[in-house]
């Protein structure tokens, strides 16, 4: 790993064709959601990198000081590495678009740089908690937000994941949500749900 990169998972798609990046929960790291990209895309460059911070031995995106509490200042650092580590990746491999999909810490990650930077054009939130209120910036019209959540998951409550979604509406977003009764599980109708989001690219 470098300074500026991470240990990753790359497949190199054709050119210009999308990338789409995969992130991985806690304590996941990047075989999680890689060979599922590359069957949802398989023409495209998928990049999964593994988190560079380390929690108890769990690899991460960010730092936090408790559930659901972040380190702000850490949230900012990560975001800004994954920012410019994504867009010099799409921009060697030709991506005409870059696709994002987030599990739990990696959905908070890919929320966050959407928020801070809107490179993506495309983006699976899939169990996200952004547990305080991003500030407005920059419109995020044209981008395609999914945003997958269960209905007792206890990790990133509904009251939190409807304020995500109301916010990235807000800033211009097109956002569709879809609930199962579950917890922070992934539900096999969310699966269903990100084919069908990325079936257009």
């Amino acid at each position: 790993m470098t300074e500026n990169g991470y240990v990753h998972l790359l497949h190199a798609g054709a050119p210009d064709k999308p990338m789409l990046v995969v992130l991985h929960g806690t304590g996941g790291d990047e075989n999680q959601f890689f060979e599922f990209g590359r069957r949802l895309l398989p023409e495209a460059t998928v990049l999964s990198p593994r988190g560079d911070v380390s929690e108890y031995g769990a690899a991460r995106f960010f730092r936090r000081t408790g559930e659901g509490v972040y380190d702000m200042p850490d949230l900012s650092r990560a975001t800004e590495k994954m920012a410019a580590y994504v867009e010099a990746v799409a921009g060697e491999y030709r991506a005409s678009a870059i696709l994002g999909l987030g599990f739990s810490n990696g959905a908070n990650i890919l929320a966050n740089v959407l928020i801070e930077k809107g490179i993506f054009d495309a983006a699976v939130l899939m169990h996200p908690l952004i547990p305080f209120q991003p500030e407005a910036r920059s419109t995020l019209a044209g981008r395609k937000v999914l945003v997958t959540a269960g209905q007792r998951d206890p990790i990133a409550p509904v009251p939190v994941t409807e304020a995500l979604s109301q916010h990235l509406k807000e800033r211009g977003a097109d956002v569709s949500t879809v609930w199962h009764p579950g917890g922070h599980e992934i539900a096999p109708l969310e699966i269903n749900a990100v084919r069908e989001f990325f079936s257009g690219y």
